[in-house]
């Protein structure tokens, strides 16, 4: 529900309903649902044994890192979505401080952990070298964000640590969106070769940076107006 407010004769800006902000969690949390699905399939794998094949060989050999990566990204995923919640944000409110904790060596384990499994882990045959370099451009700009934006925040420069940590979780979530950028491909071009495969994955990382820059431009303005 929206309410004007009528103060001497004057008419101020629609007042959102507090509730709705809670949208954009469930939102986020929504589209990282799939990729923690075919996660948790993974690590039930890894513990209960399955039938190794090519395309499974390299996370039995070296269980560790994918382990770390899967856990990792569901903290983070799922703990960070609430993060965007400006109520979290209020002085006093010790909420976002203590998940900001949390989460900076999370994300780490997560960016860290999706580079060692690219460089050392084999490359699977079909797999093209253009979704190789995006892995490794993607990867050290998520793990490269989360340090810049925790360097911002111990100087007090709390918009410059928004925008880094805003950055490092739409890196983070690109794997939700890959799903749907890989299901829109299917549809419109049928099954892709491992380049287009490529494109569809670097599009999604794209999509999730374009709307985090966004938001981030956004923000001034709307705090302006909000003063």
């Amino acid at each position: 529900m929206k309410a004007i407010v009528q103060e001497k004769g004057r008419i101020q800006a629609p007042v959102r309903n507090a509730g709705t902000a809670w949208w954009v969690p469930a939102g986020l949390i929504l589209l990282s649902m799939i990729p923690l699905t075919f996660g948790a399939i993974r690590l039930n794998e890894l513990m209960n044994g399955a039938t190794i094949t090519p395309a499974n060989a390299r996370f039995f050999a070296s269980p560790s890192p994918v382990v770390i990566h899967i856990l990792a990204s569901a903290l983070y995923a799922l703990l960070g979505a609430f993060q965007f919640v400006s109520r979290l944000w209020q002085r006093g409110n010790r909420w976002h401080r203590w998940a900001g904790r949390l989460l900076v060596p999370t994300g780490l384990l997560v960016g860290f952990s999706g580079l060692w499994m690219t460089l050392f882990y084999p490359r699977p045959h079909d797999a093209s070298a253009l979704l190789y370099a995006f892995r490794l451009l993607f990867g050290a700009g998520m793990v490269l964000s989360i340090v810049l934006g925790y360097v911002a925040i111990r100087r007090r420069d709390i918009p410059r640590h928004r925008a880094w940590m805003a950055r490092a979780y739409a890196i983070g979530l690109g794997a939700g969106t890959q799903i749907l950028t890989g299901m829109a491909g299917a549809l419109i071009f049928g099954a892709p070769s491992g380049f287009e495969n490529a494109l569809l994955m670097g599009a999604a990382w794209v999509i999730n940076l374009a709307v985090a820059e966004w938001i981030i431009r956004k923000q001034p303005a709307r705090q302006k107006h909000t003063a």
